[in-house]
This record gives structure tokens, sequence and C-alpha cells, in this order.
């Protein structure tokens, strides 16, 4: 979880602050509202590497959805659990 500073924190306390920036993201805040975000280097890297990872997941399962979407419009999808028992049956002799 993030931390929480206000910004006359950031000012008498600064080595807290810091200290806090090192492991995680430090929101400060002015008046009681959000205003700035606080964090190391390290932390911002990881932060970006996260986001990246979260986009690729997303751009992954939307591209399977998508190609199950076809395959179900062109017919390639099989009913019932003995048709299913039987092309995995058919797919296992085939590959060995």
């Amino acid at each position: 979880m993030d931390a929480i500073y206000s910004a006359t924190a950031l000012r008498d306390h600064p080595r807290e602050v810091k200290r806090a920036a090192q492991e995680r993201l430090v929101r400060i805040t002015e008046n009681g509202k959000g205003a700035y975000v606080f964090c190391s280097e390290e932390v911002f890297q990881q932060q970006i590497d996260d986001a990246v990872e979260r986009a690729l997941y997303v751009q992954r399962a939307e591209a399977a959805i998508d190609a199950g979407r076809r395959a179900f419009e062109a017919g390639d999808y099989i009913e019932g659990i003995d048709a299913a028992r039987q092309a995995v049956a058919k797919r296992r002799t085939s590959r060995g």
C-alpha cells in the first residue's frame, strides 16, 4: 500500500518520507487532498515494469478471446464431453 504524507511532513521530516519512498510510492497531500506522488528511481522503474506487464497480459488475453471468437464463428468447436474426449485422444495420437 502506498504511504501518505502531507506536504508539511515532507518539509518537516524529509528523511522519513525519503526512506518510505525508497520502498514504495509516497502520496503527498495538500489540504487533505492528493497532490503529488514521490518515489525512488527503483520504485518508479518497478511501477513502469509492472504496468507494461499488465498491459501485455491484457493484450494476450484479448488476442486469445478474439481467436476463440473467430474459431467459433468458423464452426471450429466441439459440442459435448464425448466429442471433446475423442478430439483430445485424436490430438494425442497425432503428436506421438
